[in-house]
């Protein structure tokens, strides 16, 4: 769920029915304050977000009814670590590596702006959402690196013509 919104851990543990609206463009939205910093978020929900949500949808009459069954984030990190191991993932996987991949391949990686990504996440300040941006660059760069590797090795493996 935090893949597709990039809300903290503790944002999404305290999420009710209450804070899903109708945004200005008549789709379901998160309206929440973040628990860090009291920053008013707004997050038009994905579709995959959205599946989440309505696959926990429970009738109930109590307003403060949590909207997702939350484990607390010791154990989620620790299942996500078991299941990094079983796949062999050699990354550290955490709660908060949801919020990254919202950042970076989620929302940078598909062309939003990082201003517009800087007011999904609730930064207050532009620079902290820049540090998702580098690691955009960083990854374009590694990506152009082993392309680069790639065509050199193509090119001296296939016979050159040579122009006079």
């Amino acid at each position: 769920f935090a893949c597709y919104t990039g809300l903290s851990y503790i944002d999404v543990k305290l999420l009710s029915d209450d804070h899903i609206v109708r945004g200005i463009d008549g789709e379901y939205w998160i309206f929440t304050k973040r628990e860090k910093n009291d920053e008013v978020v707004k997050i038009p929900l994905l579709e995959k977000a959205l599946d989440i949500i309505k696959k926990y949808d429970q009738d109930s009459e109590n307003e403060q009814e949590k909207l997702l069954p939350v484990f607390s984030n010791q154990k989620i990190n620790k299942y996500l670590k078991e299941i990094a191991s079983i796949l062999k993932i050699n990354k550290k996987l955490t709660f908060h590596a949801a919020r990254h991949t919202f950042a970076t391949t989620v929302t940078l990686s598909n062309g939003v702006p990082i201003e517009t990504v800087s007011k999904l996440l609730g930064h207050t300040k532009l620079s902290t959402t820049q540090i998702y941006a580098r690691v955009i660059e960083q990854k374009v760069s590694s990506d152009m690196l082993s392309l680069r590797s790639k065509l050199n090795s193509k090119n001296n493996d296939e016979t050159r013509v040579t122009y006079q």
